[in-house]
C-alpha cells in the first residue's frame, strides 16, 4: 500500500519513527529550495528508512545527532548497494530539523585555537567590523599575518612586544620573491596595517609599521587590457535568451559592459537597489560605499526580462539567483567571473583575460576616447583615488602622439 506525503511524493509505506512528522515540511522545504522532483523523492524516501530505524533502536529524539545518520548508512550499506548522494541528502534532513528547532544544535569539539590563530581572528574582526574593509581584502591581509606569525613564532609561545624590525625585514625579503608584484605590494600593506592595529591595541611599542620595506611599485606600468567592443556584441549576441539561465547571463554580462560594475557589485545586488520610477542604481562599492548610477534602459529592459520570465520564486532579495538547488543568492563574486569564462568559451572569443574586469578597463577607454574627463569616469567607476584613474590615460594612444615632439632632425 503507497503512501502520498504530499502531492510530489510517494513512498511505498506509511513513514514511523519519531521523525515521520516532519517529512511533509521537509518535502515543502526542498521543493522551494528548487531541487527536482527525482531529487526531492531520493532525500524524502531516505529520510523515511533513517526515521523507521530510528524508531527500532529506541532513541529519544533529543539525542539524535549527525553521527546517527552516518550509524544507520553503515547499516543500511551492510544490506544494499551505497548511492552516492546519501549522506549529503541525510545532512539536509538533520539540518533542516536543526533550523525547526526539532534537534538540537551540536557542540562541535573544535579543538583550542593557538595564540597566533586567536590574535589573527581578533584582527580579522578589527578589520571588519571598524575598519569595513572589503572581504575580498579582508582574505588576503589575513593570510599574509598568519604566514608572518607562523614563521617568526612557529610554535612559540606568541610574544608580540619582542617583535623587531629585522624580524619584519627578513620575512618580507623571504616572501616578496615568490609573489606577483600585485601581490608583494599587497604584502607590505597588509604588514603595516596589522602593526599599526598592534600599536593601537598597546601590544608593541615599537613603530613597526615603518620598519616594512617598500616593493618596486612602477606607477602605472602596464596598459589596462579592455575587451573590445566588436567582442563585447558578440558575446552578447551569443547568449541564448530563450532560457531563464540566458537571461540571468545576459542581464549581468550588460551590467558589466554598460557601467563597468565589479563582479561583487553585480553578484550582491539586491531588488531594493534598484529605484525604477528614477531610473538609478544603488551600487555597494569598496569599503561600504555606495554609489548612485543611471539605469540604462538596456540593461534596465534585461533585468526586467529575468525578474519577469527567468528568476525563480523565493524569499531571497538578491536579484541574480543561483540556476540549480538550492536556489538562493551567489556566496561569492566568483561566480559572476565563471559565467563571464563560460560565455567567452562558448562564444568563441580570445578576450585579453578571462575575467569581469576588462570590461570596466574596456568601458572607461572608450568613455575616454569619447571626451570624458578623468573625474567623470572615475566617479562612474567608483574610483576613491584620482590616481587610480589616471591609468586609463595610457590607453588613448592617437591622444598622446599628438604631444609628442618630434624628433630632432626628422625622420632618418
Amino acid at each position: 500500500m503507497s503512501y502520498v506525503v504530499n502531492d510530489q511524493v510517494i513512498l511505498s509505506r506509511a513513514p514511523e519513527g519519531p521523525l515521520a512528522a516532519y517529512l511533509v515540511p521537509f518535502t515543502d522545504s526542498l521543493r522551494h529550495q528548487g531541487y527536482t522532483q527525482h531529487y526531492i523523492h531520493r532525500q524524502v524516501m531516505l529520510s523515511a528508512c533513517f526515521s523507521r530505524w530510528l524508531k527500532k533502536t529506541g532513541l529519544p529524539l533529543r539525542r539524535v545527532t549527525s553521527a546517527h545518520a552516518a550509524q544507520y548508512l553503515t547499516c543500511r550499506y551492510r544490506r544494499r548497494r551505497s548511492s552516492r548522494g546519501d549522506q549529503a541528502a541525510l545532512s539536509h534532513f538533520i539540518e533542516f530539523l536543526r533550523r525547526e528547532g526539532v534537534l538540537p544544535v551540536e557542540n562541535m569539539s573544535a579543538s583550542r585555537p593557538t595564540p597566533a590563530e586567536q590574535c589573527v581572528r581578533t584582527y580579522e574582526r578589527y578589520l571588519r567590523e571598524e575598519r569595513a574593509l572589503a572581504e575580498a581584502t579582508i582574505v588576503y591581509y589575513v593570510r599574509f599575518i598568519s604566514r608572518f606569525l607562523k614563521d617568526r613564532f612557529g610554535a612559540e609561545p606568541l610574544k608580540l612586544s619582542r617583535l623587531h624590525a629585522r624580524d619584519v625585514i627578513g620575512f618580507v625579503q623571504r616572501e616578496a620573491p615568490r609573489l606577483k608584484s600585485k601581490q608583494a605590494k599587497l604584502l607590505t600593506t597588509a604588514l603595516r596595517s596589522f602593526f599599526q592595529y598592534l600599536r593601537y591595541r598597546g601590544e608593541t611599542q615599537l613603530d613597526l609599521a615603518a620598519a616594512v620595506p617598500c616593493v618596486a611599485n612602477w606607477s602605472m606600468p602596464s596598459i589596462p587590457r579592455g575587451i573590445a567592443p566588436e567582442q563585447v556584441r558578440r558575446l552578447l549576441c551569443g547568449i541564448d535568451r530563450s532560457t531563464a539561465t540566458g537571461r540571468r547571463d545576459y542581464a549581468i554580462l550588460l551590467l558589466l559592459a554598460r557601467l563597468g560594475l565589479r563582479s561583487a557589485e553585480v553578484a550582491f545586488l539586491e531588488l531594493d537597489d534598484i529605484d525604477w520610477q528614477g531610473g538609478c542604481l544603488s551600487v555597494h562599492g569598496k569599503s561600504g560605499r555606495r554609489t548612485q548610477l543611471p539605469l540604462p534602459k538596456d540593461v534596465g529592459n534585461a533585468i526586467v526580462a529575468y525578474l519577469r520570465h527567468g528568476r525563480p520564486c523565493t524569499i531571497s532579495r538578491r536579484v541574480f539567483l543561483r540556476a540549480r538547488a538550492p536556489i538562493r543568492g551567489f556566496l561569492s563574486q566568483c561566480a559572476v567571473g565563471t559565467i563571464v569564462r563560460h560565455a567567452l568559451l562558448r562564444a568563441g572569443i580570445e578576450a585579453p583575460t578571462t575575467g569581469c574586469h576588462q570590461f570596466r578597463h574596456a568601458l572607461a577607454t572608450q568613455m575616454l576616447r569619447q571626451g570624458a574627463s578623468l573625474a567623470e569616469i572615475g566617479g562612474l567607476l567608483g574610483h576613491r583615488d584620482p590616481e587610480t584613474t589616471k591609468i586609463y590615460t595610457k590607453v588613448d594612444l592617437e591622444a598622446l602622439r599628438t604631444l609628442a615632439l618630434p624628433w630632432p632632425g626628422g625622420v632618418r
